[in-house]
């Protein structure tokens, strides 16, 4: 799978300008960049939530899953908003107890607290089928063990379904754990992208190492 290379502007300002990147099937590729660089809004693009310039369609015909950084719950308990994504109640059963909120599914979703509230979003988008995964940040409100669940589960879906996921993460070392490839984004500009441990290792832009550099990689 590959994005068609595009730009976003807004009030006559570039913020976002991409060539084609590759997102292999059965694979993670992670996005890494400084506040601001873009990585939301390329998100948003790819997701179909905001249309580039030329307003095509990114990836008319392929199916994609957003989980955008504030997650949402409908009015109703947490596994009625779990199964809007589809009715195999023993697969939400199962996302639910990997994600630690098994007690929680007759609970009304409005009143979980932020992690919750984000595990049980996760829970509900892995429930779907989707050729494209997009996370913006999926863990950012969890703690470690959440986290760590999150990410194997997200890790076990795209290896079972081969679909291509691309994870927007802050953590350099989230992108290390989960991503065969890594995307780096600064000024809304595709600076380097590579394989993860080359990138991290040994970034070939100057602006990549500044960045690693200040988060002591």
């Amino acid at each position: 799978m590959k994005t068609i290379a595009f730009s976003k502007t807004y009030n006559k300002r570039v913020v976002l300008n991409l060539p084609e990147l590759e997102l292999p099937k059965g694979q993670i590729t992670a996005v890494i960049g400084p506040n601001g660089s873009g990585k939301s809004t390329f998100a948003k693009i790819l997701a179909g939530i905001e249309y580039a310039d030329d307003k095509r369609p990114l990836l008319a015909g392929s199916s994609v899953g957003y989980l955008p950084q504030k997650s949402f719950p409908f009015r109703m308990s947490t596994e009625k908003n779990i199964l809007q994504n589809g009715n195999d109640r023993a697969r939400a059963a199962e996302l639910m107890k990997a994600l630690d909120i098994g007690g929680l599914a007759g609970q009304s979703a409005k009143k979980l607290s932020g992690g919750e509230t984000a595990r049980m979003a996760l829970a509900r988008l892995l429930m779907g089928q989707y050729d494209l995964l997009i996370l913006d940040e999926p863990t950012s409100a969890m703690d470690m063990e959440s986290t760590l669940a999150s990410e194997r589960l997200i890790a076990d879906y795209c290896h079972k379904t081969g679909c291509a996921v691309l994870l927007i993460t802050h953590s350099i070392q989230q992108a290390r754990r989960m991503a065969r490839q890594v995307a780096f984004l600064h000024q809304g500009k595709l600076i380097e992208q590579g394989e993860t441990d080359v990138v991290l290792s040994k970034p070939s832009q100057a602006e990549t190492k500044q960045f690693l550099d200040f988060y002591g990689i």
